[in-house]
């Protein structure tokens, strides 16, 4: 059995469930956690909960203390550290001609650790790179590439809604999405409608889609015959969210009806068989 608290690693980083101690922490309060690769800081998202098994798979690290005002200095320290390590890098990547682009720079809590995430077309030998900034900071150097989507996680940024960036502020993974998911919505089928900053399908069309879903469950297709309270029509649009349907009546009138006021002319297949003579 396993006490756990849910914990977003640094500002824009991952979610992840850590073992805890027999500390109390609260969502809000930041803390210091140990990975594999040495100490961080986080932000705890969730109370504590419990997890009846020997060695759950997914508990990658644990908590060590709730941090203090001497550890909050340390992180800011560090993320000086990060702005002089990023202009370097920037300098670096000029001289020897690399086709990459860096997106941010990571100072662990323990300063044992440089990690830089850049994203690339292609592969790029960065071996002068690393052994240049492992002279300049003293420390590991680790040069990870991803990809665009996680490039927009890191940066951060104000969506087509106007909101912050899902995958920046709440999204625990990214998970996959395909463009059936925006037809189902009743969305545009145009890629600068539906795509996000990192110009790949918006996550929303995937964790809104069971809602969608469940919506759509009771309302008549585009082009479908219903009946109406005032004669008979095709359907000519449907608006998922509001519940409401547009017909398109006999008379070549367009009315707009509630999705209980509608209901679905189906249509007589013929069960005559071909047969043989």
């Amino acid at each position: 059995m396993f006490k756990v608290i849910q914990v977003r690693l640094r500002e824009s980083g991952r979610f992840h469930y850590l073992k805890t101690t027999d500390e109390r922490f609260e969502a809000g309060d930041y803390c210091i956690v140990k990975f594999d690769r040495g100490e961080d800081y986080g932000r705890v998202l969730s109370g504590e909960e419990v997890v009846f098994e020997d060695k759950p798979e997914d508990l990658l690290g644990e908590v060590v203390r709730k941090a203090t005002p001497d550890d909050m200095t340390v992180v800011g320290e560090n993320r000086e550290r990060e702005a002089q390590a990023y202009e370097v890098c920037m300098e670096k990547i000029s001289l020897y001609q690399l086709d990459m682009k860096l997106v941010g720079v990571e100072y662990t809590f323990d300063r044992g650790k440089m990690i830089f995430y850049f994203t690339a077309s292609g592969r790029v030998d960065f071996r002068n790179l690393v052994k240049d900034l492992a002279s300049i900071f003293k420390s590991r150097i680790e040069l990870r590439q991803i990809g665009v989507r996680d490039e927009a996680r890191i940066l951060g940024g104000i969506g087509p809604c106007g909101r912050e960036l899902c995958c920046s502020t709440f999204l625990k993974d990214f998970e996959p999405i395909n463009i059936k998911m925006a037809k189902e919505q009743g969305l545009p089928l145009n890629p600068s409608k539906i795509s996000g900053l990192c110009g790949r399908l918006m996550c929303c069309l995937r964790y809104e889609s069971t809602c969608y879903k469940e919506l759509s469950r009771n309302l008549p297709q585009g082009g479908s015959k219903v009946k109406t309270k005032r004669g008979v029509g095709m359907v000519v649009s449907v608006d998922i969210l509001r519940q409401k349907v547009t017909v398109l009546l006999d008379n070549d009138c367009k009315s707009e009806f509630r999705a209980s006021e509608v209901k679905p002319i189906m249509n007589k297949k013929s069960n005559i068989k071909n047969q043989k003579y």
